[in-house]
């Protein structure tokens, strides 16, 4: 079995997708107790880099705005 890739290193995409398999491996219920607490745990890193990137990309979209001409520009997002 290969060495997990690091999960900070992982594009929004990648994380998903390998959340979405371990999700898959435990609703099966075929792995041993272990292996399913080490999936766990990764998976709850998987989620939280997913989330830590979906926050960056609205951060960036939020800054993009229509000037009164029609013109794009960009402004500072408001952190809540």
């Amino acid at each position: 079995m290969s060495e997990p890739a690091a999960i900070e290193t992982m594009t929004f995409e990648q994380a998903l997708a390998e959340l979405e398999q371990i999700v898959s491996r435990l609703e099966s219920g075929q792995a041993p107790l272990e292996d399913s607490i080490r999936m766990y745990e990764r998976g709850a890193l998987l989620k939280a880099h997913c989330e830590a990137r979906l926050e960056a990309a609205r951060l960036r979209v939020e800054k993009i705005v229509v000037g009164a001409g029609g013109a794009p520009g960009v402004e500072a997002a408001e952190f809540n």
